[in-house]
């Protein structure tokens, strides 16, 4: 009673196929794979994009005070 018999087996697959069909199985099986192709890429190029981006970030101060050339056009309003 604990286990199922090869009888119960074949029940089983019947329905499912009489269910879904053959060809709606394939196809979701063709999915799957396409799915799983789809990650591997995507997880070849992060590697790649990381090997890329290991050059040094430039830092940016926040406490640095405008250049004067930043404002220049501060004082030169018509009037």
């Amino acid at each position: 009673m604990g286990s199922l018999s090869i009888w119960h087996w074949i029940i089983v697959i019947a329905v499912v196929l009489l269910l879904f069909g053959r060809g709606k199985i394939s196809d979701l099986m063709g999915d799957v794979a396409q799915g799983i192709k789809a990650f591997k890429k995507g997880m070849q190029d992060d590697d790649t994009t990381a090997e890329k981006s290991a050059e040094p970030v430039k830092s940016i101060d926040h406490n640095a005070k405008p250049s004067t050339a930043a404002r220049s056009d501060v004082g030169s309003k018509a009037v």
